[in-house]
């Protein structure tokens, strides 16, 4: 599909360069090629270097969680595997496109790619985030509802099966937002953008708006209330027994270890992106007095530090399961389980025009179950 030809826009923004500015005082910012900086070099080395961590945990997870050896497999596996899954899809196409649109700095491979990458992209961060929270759901429904383990696994194939499609449909507006534009001699550059997509800057920060909410307030928001209602239960289930703590099949322990890896990958999640979505809605509402204070250096610092997020959740998943290549079998003294702008290549990148490079979201991950010989030990 051919691309679009712009010459160089020559309005200059305003000062303050905020996106609610009046449409009559704002103009598009102007084009600015990018450059490989020493800065983009390091975020480079570092990206592939994530990525063969990422690729390689979420690979072992895959194969912990689909092997054989455990004995018919709880529901829990298939989340497992879906989240494992999820996040191999953004290692996969997040972080290798990212550091390669970092080293040839324009867009090389069309506009049929742009729109095809940009759309399978935004795709892999809303199924990660949206299978976390399928994932808190199910831990709320096994602390809050024990006697429904019936219905687990059927309920949990139709939240997966939710969770997928609207991951697919959400991301459908890229395939339409994203497209080539080619600068005119003498500069010859092509670059893969939402430049000239939206009739107003707010449509722009409208959009982006949604796509803050669905990849990371909302996904938040439902996790830390899914937490807060397991916590209290437990809490009161604990004031009225004593020995819940200690009984004799451990269930209460396997359940509570489940929920502190639930909570270390909640943690992990918010630790490693609230810095980039704070930057995110700097940058939408404020780009040029953004610009003006934070260096480049601090966005790709930033934008790494989201990326790690992707490698946390099997690194954490493997510390809370003993071992990880013996399946997720729990027993007592056996195996123990805890259960983008115009110009600006990936280095400069909005996902929805997020900074630093597109991704997020991601987010946050739970799961993990304990299983005896013989019979279940975790809900």
């Amino acid at each position: 599909m051919p691309g679009r030809t712009a010459e160089p826009p020559s309005v200059t923004p305003p000062e303050w360069g905020c996106a609610w500015s009046p449409p009559e005082e704002k103009g598009e910012e102007p084009l600015r090629l990018p450059t490989f900086s020493p800065a983009a070099q390091v975020r480079v080395a570092v990206t592939f270097a994530l990525f063969a961590l990422s690729a390689g945990c979420n690979l072992a997870v895959l194969r912990a969680v689909g092997g054989r050896g455990s004995g018919r497999r709880p529901h829990i596996r298939l989340l497992l595997r879906h989240l494992a899954a999820a996040d191999l899809l953004v290692t996969v196409l997040v972080m290798p496109l990212d550091a390669v649109w970092n080293i040839t700095l324009q867009w090389r491979a069309g506009d049929l790619a742009c729109r095809l990458l940009m759309y399978l992209r935004l795709l892999a961060m809303y199924a990660s985030a949206f299978v976390t929270v399928v994932i808190s759901l199910d831990r709320q429904a096994a602390i809050l509802h024990p006697l429904a383990i019936a219905r687990a696994r059927a309920r949990n194939r139709a939240m997966l099966h939710v969770a997928w499609a609207l991951s697919a449909g959400l991301a459908v507006p890229q395939l339409f937002l994203f497209h080539t534009i080619t600068l005119r001699p003498p500069h010859n550059f092509t670059q893969c953008t939402t430049r000239g997509s939206f009739p107003r800057a707010w449509h722009e920060t409208l959009y982006n708006m949604v796509g803050f909410a669905c990849l990371f307030l909302l996904p938040l928001l439902i996790m830390v209330c899914c937490y807060a209602r397991i916590l209290l239960e437990i809490s009161r289930l604990s004031s009225q027994d004593a020995s819940l703590r200690c009984s004799r099949n451990n269930i209460p322990r396997a359940r509570l270890r489940m929920l502190r890896m639930s909570l270390v990958i909640v943690s992990s999640f918010i630790l490693c992106w609230t810095p980039y979505y704070l930057l995110g809605l700097w940058h939408w509402f404020c780009p040029r007095a953004m610009e003006k204070r934070i260096s480049p250096a601090l966005t790709h610092i930033l934008f790494i530090f989201g990326l790690f997020n992707a490698c946390l959740d099997p690194i954490t998943y493997g510390l809370f399961t003993i071992p990880l290549r013996g399946g997720l079998g729990c027993q007592r003294g056996l195996t123990g389980l805890g259960h983008g702008r115009a110009a600006a290549p990936a280095g400069g990148l909005w996902l929805l025009n997020l900074p630093l490079g597109q991704e997020q979201a991601q987010l946050v991950r739970a799961g993990g179950q304990g299983r005896r010989a013989g019979r279940n030990c975790a809900q």
